[in-house]
């Protein structure tokens, strides 16, 4: 997605369709009501078996009522995804669901006349809707000040540390208890190293996501002004005043040492875990399910570490995934319809299901339960890291997630910088300085277009 994305959702407004008290008017209206069924368009950017557990949700929904029919469309990456919407919304054809990550909820908050609010139709659809029941580091991301709700959570994941229990035996370390702190994990590389078990320590996928997102909200410390772009669209980013400056001084250092190891953007570094060149990797919790397929050797799950020498402990990790988003223009029928199947979808047991299934998160505490009752826990002890990391401290300013427009261009600046600090082209203090400095102007840019 480029910078175009953000003009053309500030026009979506212009296009937007206007409806007479939620309801659609005249012949097409009686038209709807005599074909069956009245359908909810899904699209959204699952493939593979995601894809299909989506296709499997939208059909077991359609199968326990007659009402309607929700049909899931693929329409490719998320990015794809997004764009494809913002199109259709100009033409009159969007649909009614969308699914979009979250680097994307800046700017569709800032498409004003496209987007209902979640909290708006599960009220007009008169469908029992409690924000308190969602896992509060789930929806803080998606909700106002005043704790409304503007989209739905769905795939939502978040960071863990990921360690090959093997090698840890194979090093004489212990297999049970991986590094908690980043003094530990440069410790414990040197070793792996030194007896020749892994040729690096340990990689990240998700670099900027990874070592400065989320290792900012793990330690507490705000990327910008503004409760993180939360209390306006005049943030500006601070993260080269901060201990992300020093992070990425170690980080560079520690790649001249083989204890850690650039993998590149994305989840491009996956494979060198995969194959026990690195005994240690930083990725999404979604990312369970297959290291479980894809590892021949035992493995673990532990929190994000943190400084010792800078902090007395942890906050919260925060998300990534994707929610879904609700289409203006369409009837007070049809969001009845969005209504019921996002109360489907919330359930515990459609939520457990998808949880357990893919490695993304439930988004409720009676899901979470459901699972622990389930025995899933038990039988997977590292498929819970993650939901003890989000829900053992109350998220703060700094650590409830961002909210900035253009944040997909703003990503990949600071994998740009990135890069040059760990090839040594930049110091750690010039790399993130000209990361702020050219972040701020994408910030600026947002700001000036949706003031």
């Amino acid at each position: 997605m480029k910078s175009k994305v953000t003009i053309v959702m500030v026009l979506l407004s212009l296009s937007v369709l206007l409806w007479s008290n939620g309801k659609q008017d005249g012949p097409a209206a009686a038209a709807a009501e005599s074909k069956g069924p009245i359908e909810i368009t899904w699209w959204h950017a699952m493939g593979g078996a995601l894809g299909e557990k989506v296709d499997q949700i939208a059909s077991d929904f359609n199968a326990g009522q007659s009402e309607y029919k929700v049909i899931p469309v693929n329409k490719g990456s998320y990015s794809d995804t997004m764009t494809a919407g913002i199109a259709a919304f100009r033409s009159g054809e969007q649909p009614h669901i969308i699914q979009v990550y979250e680097v994307g909820t800046g700017t569709m908050m800032a498409a004003k006349g496209a987007i209902k609010p979640v909290y708006e139709v599960m009220r007009e659809g008169g469908v029992s809707f409690d924000p308190s029941a969602y896992l509060a580091t789930v929806t803080g991301y998606y909700t106002t000040a005043k704790g409304e709700m503007l989209s739905m959570p769905f795939n939502s994941s978040t960071p863990v540390m990921y360690y090959n229990k093997d090698a840890f035996a194979a090093a004489g370390l212990d297999p049970e208890n991986p590094p908690r702190t980043w003094e530990e994990v440069a410790e414990v590389s040197r070793i792996l190293v030194d007896k020749g078990v892994v040729s690096a320590g340990f990689t990240t996928t998700w670099p900027s996501w990874l070592m400065v997102e989320n290792f900012s909200a793990i330690h507490d410390i705000p990327l910008s002004t503004k409760s993180n772009g939360f209390e306006g669209t005049d943030a500006e980013f601070v993260f080269n005043q901060t201990l992300v400056v020093k992070h990425h001084e170690m980080l560079a250092k520690w790649q001249k040492e083989n204890i850690f190891k650039y993998g590149g953007r994305q989840s491009t570094a996956g494979p060198l875990f995969n194959t026990a060149e690195v005994a240690m990797t930083f990725g999404s919790s979604a990312g369970y399910s297959g290291y479980r397929k894809n590892c021949d050797f035992n493995f673990g799950t532990s929190f994000l570490p943190y400084w010792a020498s800078d902090v007395g402990g942890i906050r919260n990790s925060i998300i990534g995934g994707a929610s879904l988003w609700v289409f203006e223009g369409h009837s007070a029928a049809e969001y009845k319809g969005v209504a019921e199947f996002f109360s489907y979808l919330s359930s515990a047991e459609v939520q457990a299901d998808w949880h357990q299934f893919t490695g993304y998160l439930p988004i409720t505490y009676a899901a979470y339960d459901l699972t622990k009752k389930q025995g899933y826990y038990d039988a997977n002890p590292g498929a819970e890291t993650a939901l003890i990391q989000m829900t053992t401290n109350q998220p703060t300013a700094n650590s409830k997630g961002l909210r900035f427009g253009n944040y997909n261009q703003i990503r990949d600046i600071i994998n740009d910088e990135q890069e040059a600090i760990f090839s040594g082209a930049k110091t750690a203090q010039q790399g993130m300085d000209d990361a702020v400095k050219r972040g701020n102007e994408l910030l600026r840019q947002f700001e000036k277009a949706n003031g």
